[in-house]
């Protein structure tokens, strides 16, 4: 593999149509991407910086070292500059007015009778989802730390769970959560007031975990609600369709899933799921007749 000494690289590095083809494969194949050829100008920008930081001289060379067993690393910097992390308290209101009203229905109650209640926020980026979740969930269940009711957040890049557990954010993220709310879950971290941080009551109930989508995941479920916001977005129409049919089977009966204002539930999944509101979807009680199937 070709290596340069720093300040090496003050040119533009080649990229060629098979690079863009190569990059795209193994970002198919290893995360469930996909690249559209329109995707060349960014997907150049974002690696040329990964190059440049590994003093790598050509994307062939980089290819062969993420083939290496020792880069899971690499692997994952790979897939943190392919997608964007962008969040905030309390998005998409909507889905959080639709779990309040889905707590004081039943899982509320379920909670507070001791019964097992599971949250999943899959794709957790830096965090403001679950621990928007976890402030619906307290100020429905004030005791659920106490509780048999749990939040699972996940997410592929390292970095970013990293962040999403130490719950630390600026003035500017905070802002978005409502008035009360934020009194109540966030402190200043200091005197100048430019960073806040979550309570531990809100870390209490969440475990935060790296977790790639596209493999075997290491729990059983079931799940009485699931985020999976903006995330299915990435991937292509049939990766799509083994996701939502993937999340149908760790949801209980009446269990709801969340996701991002432009993805639509496809396929095997929509015999178990249907919709419930906005970009919301509800399971079935009982199993479709195997004449629908």
């Amino acid at each position: 593999m070709t290596s340069s000494p720093p300040g090496a690289f003050t040119r533009d590095i080649p990229f060629s149509d098979a690079d863009f083809r190569a990059i795209a494969q193994l970002a198919q194949q290893r995360f469930g991407l996909s690249l559209a050829e329109s995707k060349k100008p960014l997907v150049y920008s974002r690696l040329s910086r990964r190059l440049k930081s590994r003093q790598v001289g050509s994307f062939t060379d980089y290819l062969a070292l993420l083939e290496r067993s020792e880069e899971e690393a690499e692997r994952l910097e790979l897939i943190s500059a392919l997608t964007t992390n962008v969040t905030s308290f309390f998005r998409e209101k909507h889905h959080f007015d639709t779990l309040t009203q889905r707590l004081a229905e039943g899982l509320a109650e379920r909670a507070n009778s001791g019964q097992r209640v599971r949250i999943w926020s899959a794709g957790c980026s830096s965090g403001q989802e679950p621990y928007s979740i976890a402030m619906t969930v307290l100020e429905a269940v004030p005791e659920a730390a106490r509780k048999d009711l749990r939040i699972l957040a996940t997410d592929i890049d390292p970095k970013i769970v990293h962040k999403a557990r130490d719950g630390v954010y600026s003035a500017e993220d905070v802002a978005g959560i409502p008035a009360p709310m934020r009194g109540k879950w966030t402190k200043a971290t200091d005197a100048s007031g430019k960073t806040y941080g979550v309570t531990q009551a809100l870390k209490d109930l969440i475990t935060f975990n790296e977790l790639n989508l596209m493999v075997e995941w290491p729990f059983r479920g079931p799940f009485d609600a699931i985020f999976c916001r903006n995330v299915a977005i990435y991937f292509d129409q049939e990766t799509q369709r083994r996701l939502w049919q993937r999340f149908s089977a760790m949801l209980n009966p009446d269990g709801l899933l969340f996701i991002g204002h432009s993805e639509r539930v496809t396929g095997q999944a929509l015999k178990t799921l249907t919709g419930f509101g906005i970009t919301s979807y509800r399971k079935a009680r009982t199993n479709v007749p195997p004449a629908l199937q």
